[in-house]
């Protein structure tokens, strides 16, 4: 990071989110605004925890690759031969040229588009033609197995493909722990238990004029339900819900009326360890920096947030089932009544994350305000933010 860049970082206004809820501020206009700072939060406040980029089963074949953007880097992820899921830097070792700009599966190797180098589905340097001169594709002043692609620490979490660009944050189970303790009812060891998804099904993504950071604020609070969610909120009140914050990563909210089965007319299966007398009960966690969850008794989903620029922000949710049975076809009709409710519920969303980042423009807002009462997992979240970015300034 630049000298110039670190100077950026407003270190008193950081502060004053610190404070108490009813004396803080939240961040100030620039951190949804400033290209700089987007980048500053890519290298040293998403880059030094685990990101989540991406979904293990849309690469549904060995030999898949998947090119991503995180945040302007070209990333790969792949699935190898073995079916073991990786994430590269999406440049050839030669000059730099970016290797794959589709997605699709490879029968062979993967052929750089410049100089026809080529690389096998685990990152190696294959194939080097011409690399000693006219016809001689190999020379031993050249070690190919110094030139593969370069790797990115990387895990999978419930489907997710989470990357780690500075290497060394702490295992991404750990740093999980507390909420797979939360839902260990439900979740196995990989975060999925009894889930089950369908590739390239039971899914939506949305294009949305926003920052990253309006759509995890929006998602951690119920506040908002009566006028954005109006039918949302005919069987989840406001008043039916409560906040959910732990461990400094998470925040959210709870319901004890989740009733969308009876709504939505779903009869799907159930977690068989739900407890019988909270089947109405849903949760909704974010897990800093970039995904959203949910949970209840008969379905789960998971958000990955894509920061594409300080105001546009890709949202890719995907749903999981109970059990193999409920990917059958007598189910079809629930699954899509499921999807086609919460295309509703995140679509109601977008008028008021863009009229925020609209609103970030405006010398007349400074951070605004927190409801001491409502607005107590916004605030939560605005805290690590803050102290994310205040040990970058202090660390420059």
């Amino acid at each position: 990071m630049t000298q110039a860049t670190s100077q950026q970082i407003p270190v008193h206004q950081l502060e004053t989110v610190l404070a108490p809820i009813h004396e803080a501020t939240g961040l100030s206009n620039a951190f949804y605004t400033d290209q700089k700072l987007f980048e500053l939060e890519r290298d040293q406040i998403m880059g030094k925890t685990w990101a989540c980029v991406g979904f293990a089963s849309d690469l549904s074949q060995n030999g898949s690759v998947k090119p991503v953007d995180f945040m302007g880097l070209p990333l790969l992820l792949m699935r190898n031969r073995e079916g073991l899921v990786q994430v590269f830097h999406n440049v050839c070792s030669h000059r730099g040229m970016k290797l794959v700009e589709e997605e699709g599966t490879v029968q062979g190797v993967i052929r750089c588009p410049y100089h026809s180098w080529t690389y096998d589905l685990n990152g190696g340097l294959k194939g080097t033609p011409h690399v000693g001169g006219i016809d001689k594709h190999k020379d031993e002043r050249f070690a190919c197995e110094k030139h593969g692609l370069k790797a990115i620490r990387s895990a999978i979490w419930m489907d997710m493909v989470f990357v780690n660009l500075s290497g060394d944050a702490q295992p991404l189970e750990e740093m999980l722990a507390p909420l797979t303790a939360r839902w260990s009812q439900f979740l196995g060891e990989d975060g999925m238990g009894l889930m089950r998804r369908r590739p390239h099904m039971d899914a939506t993504t949305l294009d949305i004029a926003c920052n990253w950071k309006l759509a995890v604020e929006n998602y951690c609070e119920a506040y908002h339900l009566p006028w954005v969610h109006p039918s949302l909120n005919t069987y989840s009140r406001l008043e039916d819900h409560y906040n959910i914050l732990f461990d400094e990563q998470f925040a959210g909210q709870g319901s004890y009326a989740y009733n969308l089965s009876d709504v939505a007319g779903t009869h799907l299966p159930q977690f068989p360890s739900w407890p019988q007398d909270r089947l109405r009960n849903a949760e909704y966690v974010a897990f800093f920096p970039n995904v959203l969850l949910g949970i209840q008794a008969d379905h789960a989903f998971a958000m990955q947030l894509e920061p594409v620029a300080p105001g546009r922000t890709i949202e890719h949710l995907r749903l999981f089932y109970v059990g193999d049975e409920a990917l059958g076809d007598e189910y079809a009709a629930c699954r899509n009544a499921i999807l086609e409710s919460w295309k509703v519920v995140f679509a109601e969303d977008i008028a008021s994350v863009e009229g925020m980042q609209k609103g970030r423009h405006s010398p007349g807002y400074g951070g605004g305000a927190f409801s001491p009462e409502m607005d107590i997992p916004t605030h939560y979240f605005h805290q690590w933010a803050a102290r994310k970015l205040l040990a970058v300034a202090q660390n420059a």
